[in-house]
């Protein structure tokens, strides 16, 4: 077994033993700074609607719910905590303040629409109900357009998995060299994380 395939399966095991609710709190985690990739989530629900273990309504439902909880958490924490919270505990949260800083500016200069093209940009998205909060934008309307955009971003990333499966054997064939690539560009995240902490911490 090949280390995509190793993975594949360990990550589909570990959702489908513990069910939506799995998705749920992901998702959460994502839209509330941490760091969880949807991309490394939504795509193996597909993978499970493929097997007939889940639903394609209950997997956008939940995980749309999920991303909800966690942007209204960093929105509270945006309006009740600010700046001074964030140059406090940031650094605990693996919140990279130049990542911060840029979000906030993206969010100024656009507007609130910002909330929902910001689901289908990386690091961002992860971000920027943050400054939604810091600028008290109307409830209402944050909710709305991190509704729409987390749902057309779940269910964009889902159907890439669905799809994915439903191919998976033709797939596999290349596998040796998606293994090989998963594993440099895997290489090249952890380096890069690594790079930007060190480089936070002495600057």
């Amino acid at each position: 077994m090949g280390f995509t395939q190793f993975i594949a399966n360990h990550i589909t095991e570990f959702i489908g033993a513990t069910g939506y609710i799995s998705i749920f709190i992901l998702m959460v985690m994502e839209s509330s700074a941490l760091p969880i990739p949807g991309e490394a989530v939504m795509p193996f629900a597909g993978f499970l609607i493929v097997q007939g273990k889940f639903t394609w309504a209950m997997v956008i439902l939940v995980s749309t719910s999920g991303s909800i909880v966690g942007s209204y958490i960093s929105y509270l924490i945006g309006k009740y905590g600010g700046e001074p919270f964030f140059e406090r505990y940031g650094k605990y949260l693996l919140i990279n303040k130049h990542h911060l800083d840029r979000t906030h500016h993206f969010f100024t200069h656009y507007g609130s629409v910002t909330i929902f093209f910001s689901r289908f940009i990386p690091v961002v998205r992860h971000l920027i109900s943050i400054p939604a909060g810091m600028s008290t934008m109307k409830m209402p309307k944050f909710l709305l357009y991190t509704a729409l955009g987390a749902a057309v971003w779940n269910t964009f990333l889902t159907y890439m998995g669905y799809i994915l499966k439903q191919n998976w054997n033709e797939i596999m064939k290349y596998s040796h060299y998606i293994d090989i690539s998963v594993i440099i560009i895997s290489v090249l995240v952890v380096v890069f994380f690594v790079w930007q902490q060190v480089k936070n911490k002495f600057a």
